[in-house]
């Protein structure tokens, strides 16, 4: 079948992306779904740094990529073998597909399966097949989903359905911010009640670490960004205290009004600058986790003596440590019961067409979670 998808087929293109127009909205051929595949029907699809780091060659993936992975749709076609999904179901795509059967997946790791990491870094379905082609050649999948589509064709262990009462620009979010900041807390930190934590970086999946520290009622939230208008979103959503990234006394800002630092910090900007602040505003004893992705060869530099003489734990996240047809049900769930509000983590609602100046605004940190309505 023909739809229509976003295609980069060069990375590094100068911004403005509006300008430069690095996705390019084409007609592609999509397959029908294989063994173990289901189709979908797109309805919406976030921008997300993840697919930015692709544009801008920080996450290099190879060309020409369908991009896009935080998405919810319809099913519309089931593949042989996909026996608990049937056409109608609505589902979240999850940028992982899980095999199920290899050690991190059997160990409950789900996030770090290995042929599902093998796959994503090929451009790959699950089952190792491309599904997407152009005038005969083979168009590679972003993270097993390309959610930038009209149809997209997945693994069945790229989705979890979901309640077909949720409206789908917030269930898109819960494929990866939501999963990414909210699991970081809740998986990665197993963050006890009535604790101290910080975020730096209040994007969505920063945002979605904050809401996640509040189901767990921490007692302080600090909130760190360069950007006025997230700060003051943060505050409305729980924050107790608020600090302006590039203010140069940040640290001793966020020590002293912390009585030494907090007992968790959340890095959620990615770039080594913002870990370094998570690091040193962490008290002694504490624990500081990383969800943000930076350039590969990005380093990041501590005394070694300080993990020692102060018992530190450093810890990165990915996927959240999700389970994700354990925890996006849980997560929709508490979003419904008012204990999770991520649609204020929702900014504009875009066109496809509109995607490329969509990522200039990502880039510039002037909005949060941008939704094409697909």
């Amino acid at each position: 079948m023909k739809t229509r998808a976003a295609i980069l087929t060069k990375v590094g293109a100068p911004a403005p992306y509006a300008t430069s127009r690095p996705l390019e909205i084409t007609d592609v051929e999509l397959a029908p779904p294989g063994p173990g595949e289901v189709l979908l029907r797109m309805k919406a699809a976030g921008l997300c740094h993840s697919d930015l780091s692709v544009i801008d060659g920080n996450r290099p993936r190879p060309v020409p990529m369908a991009l896009g992975h935080e998405g919810a749709g319809v099913v519309e076609e089931i593949g042989a073998g996909v026996t608990d999904l049937v056409v109608g179901d609505h589902v979240v795509t999850a940028f992982v597909p899980s095999c199920g059967h290899c050690m991190p997946c059997e160990s409950g790791r789900p996030a770090l399966c290995e042929p599902g990491l093998a796959a994503n870094t090929a451009g790959t379905l699950l089952g190792g097949a491309r599904r997407i082609t152009r005038g005969g050649a083979p168009i590679h999948h972003h993270l097993g989903v390309s959610a930038f589509a009209e149809y997209a064709t997945v693994s069945r262990n790229s989705v979890v359905k979901v309640d077909r009462s949720l409206g789908f620009a917030e269930a898109a979010v819960f494929g990866c911010a939501v999963i990414t900041g909210t699991g970081a807390v809740i998986n990665t930190a197993d963050l006890p009640l009535h604790r101290s934590i910080a975020v730096i970086g209040l994007g969505g999946v920063g945002l979605a670490a904050l809401l996640g520290a509040r189901v767990r009622e921490a007692h302080t939230i600090v909130a760190v960004d360069l950007s006025a208008k997230k700060l003051s979103l943060a505050k409305s959503l729980g924050a107790t205290h608020t600090f302006d990234a590039a203010s140069g006394d940040v640290v001793e800002a966020v020590r002293a009004a912390t009585n030494g630092g907090v007992e968790y910090a959340f890095e959620m900007a990615g770039s080594v600058k913002a870990m370094e602040l998570a690091y040193k505003i962490t008290r002694r004893g504490g624990t500081t986790v990383t969800a943000g992705l930076s350039h590969p060869q990005a380093m990041f530099s501590i005394p070694h003596v300080g993990i020692v003489a102060e018992e530190r734990t450093i810890k990165g996240s990915y996927l959240g440590s999700c389970v994700p047809s354990r925890d996006i049900p849980r997560y929709v769930e508490w979003y419904q019961q008012g204990k999770l509000p991520v649609d204020q983590l929702l900014s504009e609602t875009i066109a496809l067409e509109e995607i490329n100046a969509g990522f200039d605004r990502l880039a510039s940190g002037e909005t949060l979670r941008q939704t094409i309505a697909l």
